[in-house]
């Protein structure tokens, strides 16, 4: 297939899945949108545990959940598709109906309950991703991945957006809110199982070819774990650094977040189509470029003191938002032209493990250093994602599927 630098919403919704599987993945998003940011939340104030406590069991439940990916990724290989994503969903259904049922004061049954969230929430993307790459192929693969996450993202924000709108409602509107996520996981379930798309393992063996082994993948996996560091720039790393160490105030902070999130929304299809006419392992070298240089950015802007500084901030994180962007847009799409089809399931079990690994100790990294200054934050950051994307660059087996355009 030709590169095209069109967007053709139609064949982006048949080439993510077909019009059913988007609506799953909006109600899906939106009630994860309605939970997800205010789970620590549900457990201080509904459930009465400490703050430690319960950050603790939230910790763990998403560490916990990695555990799953290898099962994940062999189940995928047999041939599942549609099943594994409404499974991850499912799940999380159960999670849900245990923090409903947990009572005051019950720690054990609200770590449960974050232990099955945390495995839906680290097995969808593989899913995800396995099913989008059996229904489209090169190019517009690509962009149906991006067109998922730009979906995804849009229904987090609407779900955060009534959530946040219904806490005046105290401990009641929390658990209403819990409720109204549950059946959202459950109705998401059921759209994306409908779907019924599955392979034979048999068939895609012989058409790949002669049993191609598993790429070797390590330094890609090393560098996705600094990578995804940015991820959580917008939620840890600047609401720190402006409200304790700048003194500024909060709507910065939010505004952040909210710009981070339209900016996604908005762009995350429109440059995957625009990078595409080059190699998905230059794209994703570029992204470790383009986040180096927005935290250099943060570092010269917080020198400038508490009158420029929250401004300054504001606008380098619009460039580390596209960094961001061009790094979701090439990584997975990355090591699914990579791995050959019969292992499809496996490599992306590989991926969400250096994914799930580097969200899981990217906040402790990250308030370990902020304490020690700008320089110690925003400098470690920098060398770090720069070492990444050059191991990227020079990674060879990068190179050896990455056709498809």
């Amino acid at each position: 297939m030709a590169t095209s630098t069109k967007i053709r919403p139609r064949a982006l919704i048949r080439a993510s899945g077909g019009p059913r599987y988007a609506v799953a993945l909006a109600v899906d998003a939106l009630g994860t949108g309605l939970l997800r940011p205010f789970l620590l939340l549900y457990g201080v104030t509904v459930l009465r545990l400490s703050a430690p406590a319960t950050g603790i069991a939230m910790t763990a439940g998403i560490v916990v959940g990695l555990v799953c990916m290898p099962a994940v990724g062999r189940w995928l290989d047999r041939g599942a598709r549609s099943t594994v994503v409404a499974a991850s969903m499912l799940v999380r259904v159960l999670g849900v109906a245990l923090l409903l049922a947990a009572p005051v004061g019950h720690v054990w049954l609200f770590a449960t309950a974050a232990l099955f969230l945390g495995i839906g929430n680290q097995a969808w993307p593989a899913a995800h991703a396995a099913l989008v790459a059996t229904v489209s192929h090169g190019r517009e693969r690509d962009a149906a991945l991006a067109g998922g996450r730009a979906l995804r993202n849009a229904g987090l924000g609407v779900g955060a957006l009534l959530a946040t709108a219904c806490l005046a409602g105290g401990t009641t509107a929390l658990q209403a809110l819990a409720a109204v996520t549950g059946l959202a996981y459950l109705a998401a379930a059921g759209l994306a199982w409908s779907v019924r798309l599955r392979t034979h393992p048999a068939a895609v063996a012989a058409e790949d070819g002669t049993g191609e082994p598993a790429p070797r993948m390590g330094a890609l996996l090393s560098a996705n774990v600094i990578y995804v560091f940015c991820l959580n720039v917008p939620e840890i790393a600047l609401p720190l650094v402006l409200v304790t160490q700048m003194h500024a105030s909060p709507v910065w902070s939010a505004a952040i977040f909210v710009a981070n999130t339209v900016l996604v929304v908005t762009l995350q299809v429109p440059i995957t189509i625009l990078l595409s006419r080059f190699s998905r392992q230059t794209v994703l070298a570029l992204a470790g470029v383009v986040l180096t240089a927005s935290y250099l950015g943060f570092l010269a802007a917080t020198s400038l003191g508490h009158g420029w500084g929250a401004p300054a901030v504001a606008a380098v994180s619009v460039v580390c938002t596209i960094g961001e962007i061009i790094y979701a847009g090439s990584a997975t799409a990355l090591v699914t032209a990579l791995a050959p089809a019969h292992l499809l399931g496996r490599a992306l079990a590989r991926f969400q493990l250096s994914t799930g690994f580097g969200l899981a100790v990217s906040p402790a990294v990250i308030t370990a250093l902020a304490p020690h200054g700008p320089a110690a934050l925003w400098g470690s950051l920098s060398a770090a994602t720069l070492l990444s994307a050059s191991a990227v660059a020079r990674c060879p087996a990068s190179g050896r599927r990455t056709g498809g355009a």
